[in-house]
């Protein structure tokens, strides 16, 4: 990724100066770097903001009783997965957060969710199905709120911020529907890959499983 980086920065300079827009160029790094501070300092605010409402929700309740509305649809989505586990009530949480736009605070329950998951893998070797799942939910990223686009918007000057919301959520909505059925449909055509010291009487009876 530095090489590509790289690469860009140095066609950029090598055009300008052949065009004679040197001094344009040098003016728009300053104006991109002083505008990546100001980007950077909104963006932090309003994380601030959410990460402290989300702690708030999280003292008083409110995040263990999204979580436990969300739990029977984890479970559906995870049938291979325990209902005991505490993998379901991870998957919870690291859904709600990314539903609330808190991906900086989804990311570490999204980890917990994985290595609980990775306990129960049959093939430490490969991602099981239920981590396959996780992933691609995660990948869509379903949101009601995006603070982080938000707070973006709000940097750059525009007038309604908050008008991202609704499309925001139309369009994650239907990413993460089409995420759900595309690994589903995969986990059908695609065999599980068993650990290779398991007999064939039990590969066969985890394939029909």
């Amino acid at each position: 990724m530095n090489y590509i980086w790289f690469f860009i920065i140095l066609i950029s300079v090598i055009s300008a100066a052949y065009t004679g827009k040197i001094d344009e160029t040098v003016n728009a790094i300053w104006i991109g770097a002083q505008k990546s501070i100001e980007i950077s300092l909104y963006l932090a605010g309003i994380m601030a903001f959410w990460l402290g409402i989300m702690k708030i929700a999280e003292k008083s309740g409110l995040v263990d009783i999204v979580a436990k509305l969300i739990t029977p649809f984890a479970k559906k989505l995870f049938p291979d997965v325990p209902k005991d586990n505490p993998a379901i009530g991870n998957i919870a949480l690291n859904l709600s957060a990314n539903a609330f736009g808190l991906s900086n605070a989804a990311t570490p329950i999204g980890i917990k969710a994985m290595e609980d998951l990775q306990k129960i893998n049959k093939n430490k070797k490969t991602a099981s199905n239920a981590m396959c799942t996780l992933l691609a939910m995660n990948t869509a990223g379903f949101q009601i709120i995006p603070a982080t686009v938000i707070a973006v918007l709000a940097a750059c000057g525009s007038k309604n911020p908050t008008e991202i919301v609704l499309p925001t959520l139309i369009v994650t909505t239907i990413t993460f529907i089409f995420a759900i059925i595309i690994v589903k449909v995969l986990e059908k055509i695609t065999p599980a890959q068993l650990p290779e010291k398991i007999n064939n009487s039990e590969k066969e009876e985890v394939q029909n499983d």
